[in-house]
């Protein structure tokens, strides 16, 4: 009796371990189903992808102080604080170049000016490429209450090496003028630039220059020109002290001011290489 008792559990019990293995081995996912199983966890490689039109993968940055002190017969104080900033990437690029200045002769005010520009270039890289402008000015030295203009034109690396950089843009841009006593002017100029960059005695000194001629295409007597050349020398790996000279025309000014202006600077900048 206890052996036939045996021999039934001893048979249920390798029945029982029969129908639970077997299930346990048909349940094991195939190769291809893991496949398939993975390939639902995972996006297309497609849809991972950023667009690379708009990136911007690396920045560069300078900020200057200058500045001009006399005293005797006639006291002028000056500041003069800029920057130069540009976010860079594959097809756009883009910068600024804020200003602003504050000076008072014989006590008395003389600059309050304040100066914003931007800068959009597409493939800029290239030798050729495209730009959109914008700027804001307000000048107490020249009486302009505000002043805003924007275009878009065209500009070319004229000269592109390790030590020298040269590049030319022209462009279409719609200008208005709000002076503190005269009318609003309101015109479309032509501007053409020249920018430039040059390492003098084996990289011990740095030539920058930049200049706008800019006339009205309806009255060709209607013209504004800047320039603006700073000569550095680097003293360690962030730091330059640098001289600048600044000279502006324009020939629509408020009846008190002169045409001309023309500023020697002397201060240090802190920064990257643009």
């Amino acid at each position: 009796m206890e052996n036939t008792a045996s021999r039934s559990f001893f048979g249920l019990t390798v029945l029982l371990f029969l129908s639970f293995s077997t299930p346990a081995h048909a349940r094991q996912p195939t190769p291809a189903l893991l496949s398939q199983g993975d390939s639902l966890r995972q996006s297309p490689p497609d849809s991972l992808s950023r667009p690379t039109v708009f990136a911007l993968d690396s920045i560069s940055y300078r900020f200057f102080g200058d500045g001009s002190f006399t005293q005797g017969n006639v006291s002028r104080s000056l500041v003069v604080l800029r920057a130069e900033v540009a976010v860079n990437g594959p097809v756009l690029s883009i910068s600024t170049n804020p200003r602003f200045s504050y000076g008072k002769q014989s006590g008395v005010l003389a600059e309050r000016d304040t100066y914003v520009d931007l800068f959009v270039d597409v493939f800029k890289k290239r030798k050729t490429y495209v730009f959109g402008l914008a700027t804001v000015e307000i000048s107490n030295l020249r009486g302009i209450d505000l002043r805003q203009l924007a275009g878009a034109g065209i500009g070319y690396r004229l000269l592109q090496t390790e030590r020298n950089t040269l590049t030319l843009t022209n462009a279409l841009i719609h200008e208005s003028t709000d002076f503190a006593e005269r009318p609003t002017i309101v015109t479309q100029r032509n501007s053409f630039r020249a920018k430039g960059s040059h390492a003098l005695l084996k990289n011990k000194l740095q030539l920058n220059h930049v200049t706008f001629v800019q006339p009205s295409l309806s009255d060709f007597s209607n013209l504004r020109w800047n320039t603006l050349i700073s000569l550095q020398m680097p003293l360690y790996k962030w730091v330059s002290i640098r001289t600048s000279y600044a000279n502006t025309y324009e020939s629509e000014v408020e009846a008190t001011r002169s045409h001309h202006d023309s500023i020697f600077t002397f201060g240090v900048s802190l920064g990257n290489s643009l």
